[in-house]
């Protein structure tokens, strides 16, 4: 099991953060904590455990989030997270999409923290990997930081001692979950105060973070970080980290040399029968903010799919960047 130090972590984010993204994360930076998709208890009960809990060895710190609500089940689960080598389990308390709260988890257990600690109970009596919880700042109605407190309260009781914390409240109807990103308002005063009020908890916050610098003023005032979307759509901010929030000594990093490794896998990766496009929609940004970034995305996205698609692609892509970006950028 891999020592966490949750001062930085790259958000759980469904259909991106599989193992091929979070590979490329790793390759940027050696020291955040790294999230999986949301899986659900269902799928690793009834479907196909190893499709949903393989991972690289080099992807750790990992943890993986699980979607439920049965306590048995959750500690089932808990158990083949801890075997299979995972560093840390963690709670979806925070979707808010129709098809989850129909599953009986995410968001809506806003409104039971029991049961959430009843989940956290079961889970830490079969596993000794740090079980950990991320929600929201509450639900629809839900008075602002009375819920809040409310819920964090009942769960740390329950011996859970990390909150992951989205900013924003969810409402469960009348938003999709894409809005329910952007449209209620950031409440990141809710989340220092919860800090000031619980310093015995590891509190992190996340919504809406897009740069180092935010990340640094959060850190005033919360344990931890949580970066989403920006550490997607703009990967080289991973590259910042290890230097700027874990003060480590490192020599920077090259985007070509990054591309260089990433190569090596994707031949690995289509040497066991996988396509080129399944790691490829990943590495889209990691150009961006450079003068043909644009090309290298357009170059991929239009060509990526093809079954012929292979290691020159993104030679060729990288060339439409290196002809106007030295590789010392």
């Amino acid at each position: 099991m891999t020592s966490l130090n949750r001062r930085f972590t790259v958000a759980p984010m469904l259909d991106w953060t599989d193992k091929h993204c979070r590979y490329f994360h790793r390759l940027l930076t050696k020291r955040a904590v790294l999230y999986t998709e949301m899986v659900t208890t269902g799928a690793l009960l009834h479907g196909q455990t190893e499709r949903y809990l393989s991972f690289n060895s080099q992807e750790h710190p990992l943890a993986l989030q699980l979607g439920g609500s049965e306590p048995n089940e959750m500690a089932q689960c808990s158990v083949m997270a801890a075997d299979f080598g995972y560093d840390e389990v963690n709670i979806n308390v925070g979707c808010p999409s129709e098809r989850v709260q129909k599953g009986a988890f995410g968001a809506c257990l806003m409104a039971e923290p029991q049961l959430i600690a009843d989940c956290v109970a079961a889970m830490q009596a079969k596993v000794s990997i740090p079980v950990t919880v991320k929600n929201r700042i509450g639900i629809d109605d839900q008075e602002d930081y009375a819920g809040l407190q409310h819920f964090v309260s009942t769960v740390a009781e329950a011996g859970c001692k990390t909150f992951i914390i989205h900013a924003r409240k969810a409402w469960l109807k009348g938003l999709s979950p894409k809005e329910n990103r952007e449209i209620p308002p950031l409440r990141y005063e809710l989340v220092y105060q919860l800090k000031q009020e619980f310093p015995q908890l590891e509190i992190l916050i996340n919504g809406g973070i897009t740069s180092i610098e935010v990340c640094q003023t959060h850190l005033q005032h919360v344990d931890g970080v949580m970066v989403g979307r920006e550490a997607y759509q703009n990967p080289w901010i991973l590259a910042e980290v290890d230097q700027a929030i874990y003060g480590n000594t490192v020599t920077p990093l090259d985007r070509y040399a990054v591309l260089e490794q990433l190569l090596v896998y994707i031949e690995q990766q289509q040497a066991q029968g996988g396509r080129v496009s399944h790691i490829g929609r990943h590495i889209l940004g990691l150009f961006q903010g450079l003068p043909g970034a644009r090309q290298w995305r357009r170059h991929l996205s239009e060509h990526m799919h093809r079954p012929e698609a292979d290691l020159d692609l993104f030679k060729q892509a990288a060339k439409k960047v290196l002809d106007v970006s030295p590789p010392s950028l």
